[in-house]
């Protein structure tokens, strides 16, 4: 997850970078395109192959629209009159709609106290940093777009983690198609805004590729791991982080401010997490107890010696 986190928390800055010499269109295409054959790659080192079979594709078409497609073109869209300080605090959104998506579904069944108020603290701390209210633009057609493209991550999460996780398929395989199909749907929609001009200078050049391999490929493969190992919700968790690593690396790289407000924002952002993955103990088992306890063992010797002798006699 720390991983993870590292790599999609840049995920804004490259695109807003890339933005600056390509349309939203293409930059979701090349991202796309870009991730699944930084996948492919891996798929034929690793000797794996892709998944079979018309109803898998079925799904995998689906999981990439809602987890791929769609929020990458909501994100460049939004990003084009949303800042990306402001991108990030309303992506911080996912893991909510996914309590709400799974509560819905039957997926987060007897959801814990701890864990809900570990998502609503992170979601407090991601405010915290952000400070939405200091900022212009939140009612803006962006901004509902990119919230749009958060509450659509849930929705891909709880989908793959309910139709393709967990069926005996490699995560690889599965992440490496998914990012194949994103890349066929993204290139319906060219027509629509992709064949523009294209502009790139070496800064667009380098983000875009930064963004598909990394941002992308490693990203999208990592969150198929934590969605198999962890489940939906979990993986969107990960969310809360991004806002921690785009601050932190602002302020370590790029020299910019870091206040107060601003630790205390993420510390109580990775308070949160940590309280969403706290695991509930589990009850030791009564054949534990039951050695353990002596009187029980001297119960359990006289009845079987009882036994032994009415078998005798």
């Amino acid at each position: 997850m720390g991983v993870l986190a590292l790599l999609w928390g840049s995920t804004f800055l490259w695109i807003e970078l890339a933005l600056e010499g390509l349309s939203p269109v293409q930059v979701t295409l090349l991202r796309c395109t870009l991730g699944a054959a930084t996948l492919t790659v891996l798929l034929f080192v690793t000797r794996n192959r892709l998944p079979q079979g018309r109803a898998v594709w079925k799904h995998i078409f689906v999981a990439a629209f809602f987890c791929n497609a769609l929020p990458f073109g909501l994100f460049s869209v939004g990003q084009q009159t949303v800042d990306s300080g402001v991108a990030g605090a309303l992506n911080a959104t996912t893991p909510l709609w996914s309590v709400l998506i799974g509560l819905a579904i039957g997926t987060e069944r007897g959801l814990r106290p701890v864990r809900l108020a570990g998502l609503l603290l992170g979601f407090a701390g991601t405010s915290l940093i952000f400070a939405p209210w200091q900022q212009s633009g939140l009612t803006s057609w962006g901004a509902l777009a990119i919230v749009g493209a958060a509450a659509s991550y849930a929705v891909g999460f709880a989908y793959m983690g309910h139709h393709l996780v967990g069926k005996g398929m490699p995560t690889l395989s599965l992440s490496a198609a998914q990012l194949m199909a994103a890349t066929g749907l993204t290139a319906l929609a060219l027509p629509v805004g992709g064949l523009e001009t294209i502009h790139v200078d070496h800064t667009a050049l380098v983000a875009v590729v930064i963004l598909g391999i990394f941002a992308t490929g490693i990203t999208f493969h990592l969150t198929y791991r934590i969605i198999a190992d962890e489940g939906a919700t979990n993986a969107a968790t990960v969310g809360y982080l991004l806002p921690v690593v785009s601050v932190a690396l602002g302020a370590i790289v790029l020299d910019e401010a870091f206040s107060f407000r601003v630790a205390a924002g993420m510390a109580v952002v990775l308070v949160g997490v940590g309280m969403t993955r706290r695991q509930k103990r589990k009850p030791e088992p009564p054949a534990t107890k039951a050695v353990a306890d002596p009187s029980a063992t001297e119960a359990v010797g006289v009845t079987a010696a009882e036994k032994e002798q009415d078998a005798l006699a």
